[in-house]
Order: structure tokens, then sequence, then C-alpha cells
């Protein structure tokens, strides 16, 4: 069984900003692979339990409010016996990346981010695997240097960017697929090269003047794939 977790803040005034970014993504899982199911709510969140190939997962959405979403995880990691190396995997906002861009660590940091550094106290450590969709300043990522980084977080996404953050969900939801199904390191060699490519497509588009003229084995590396992901 794998858990997979979305982490945001419960409630409808929270529904479309950044902080969220992890709630969008997990509805995506649900909505493809258990779009009749029913949510239940048990470990302090929504949980819906669905099959991706031959493998059970979990879908879940702490209903803790962010800097408590350790409690959830704990919980159901604890419950299904899961080892979090391995069976875990938490979809993450992260305002140090653009919006758009999809990034998958086997482990790491929490960036200050709040929900993380509850899971990390709940599991004694940050060794397990998460995906990290960019939801800070075009092209580079970051915030705007008046706005304090909460409040930042909370806001919500400008129409512009929730049309540029819909693909990036989709590529979480998918990349989520390829761990369950084939297993983190296929999972990160397969999307974090959406993540580069889109920050080099968004730098050109900031400074065309200055975008590198891409190479033969570039132009070809950048053609579409038979297996395209959207």
């Amino acid at each position: 069984m794998k858990l997979i977790v979305g982490l945001g803040n419960p409630g409808p005034e929270y529904a479309r900003t950044r902080h969220n970014a992890g709630f969008l993504a997990v509805d995506r899982l649900a909505d493809t692979h258990a779009r009749s199911a029913i949510p239940k709510s048990r470990f302090q969140a929504m949980t819906v339990e669905a099959d991706i190939g031959s493998e059970r997962c979990v879908f879940m959405k702490p209903m803790t409010f962010m800097n408590l979403s350790g409690r959830s995880v704990s919980e159901a990691i604890r419950f299904f016996k899961l080892q979090p190396t391995t069976d875990l995997l938490v979809l993450v906002d992260d305002f140090y990346l653009p919006v758009g861009s999809v990034r998958i660590r086997e482990a790491g940091g929490t960036g200050g981010h709040n929900g993380l550094s509850s899971i990390d106290q709940a599991l004694g450590n940050g060794l397990y695997p998460r995906v990290r969709i960019g939801v800070g300043e075009r092209p580079s990522g970051g915030k705007p240097p008046n706005w304090d980084q909460a409040d930042y977080v909370l806001s919500r996404f400008a129409e512009e960017e929730w049309s540029e953050l819909q693909p990036a969900l989709d590529r979480a939801a998918k990349a989520s697929e390829t761990f369950v199904n084939r297993g983190l390191a296929a999972a990160m060699n397969e999307f974090n090269g959406n993540a580069e490519a889109h920050r080099a497509r968004q730098a050109a588009k900031a400074n065309p003047e200055k975008a590198p003229h891409a190479s033969p084995v570039q132009q070809a590396t950048n053609q579409p794939s038979s297996k395209k992901v959207e």
C-alpha cells in the first residue's frame, strides 16, 4: 500500500490559494482513480482508497490545517504499518519553484514549509519522497520582495497563473502514478526534466535576447515524446 498525501488548508477560503497546491494535485488523482468513491473522515483527514495498477493507495488530505499535517500522516503510517522512505509520497507547494513546474525529491529539508516541518517532527526525520509543485513567481520562483512569505503562499493565483498551474497538477498526478507503479527513481528520471525545461522556457520569455541557442541534441531532446505528459 502507498500513502499519497496532499498538503493544504481546509475550507473554501483556501481553495485556490498557493498553499493548497497539494490538495489540488491529490484531487486530480482521486478524480482519475476514485471518481465515484465517497471520502472517509479518519486520521484527522479526508481519505479515499483506490488502486493504481496493482497497488492499493490511500489519497489523503489532512484537515488539521497545514502546521499540524504531521498528526494525520503519522497516524496513517502507524495504522497501515508503512515505511515512509518507500510507501509515503507528499504533494506539496513550493514557492521557490515557479508556477507551472514540478520537482520530485527523495528526501530533503522543509524550506520553511510548516506542513513539511510538522511531518518531519512527527516522523522524526525528512526521509520521505515529495513532489514539489511550483507556486512562486515566474520565471525563477520566489515571492515579490515586498510580500511576507506567509501572506504570499496564502494568496490566490492570478488567472494567468491558475491556467499555468493546471498542467503542472496533471504532471504531479502522473508523477505520483509513476512512483506507485515503477518506483521513485523512474518518477524522478521522467518528470524532473519537466521542471528544468519549464524554468528555461520561462527565462527565455522574460529575457529573449539572453536565451541560449539550442544545439541539435537539445532540440531533439526537447521534441515531444510518444508518451506525452501534460
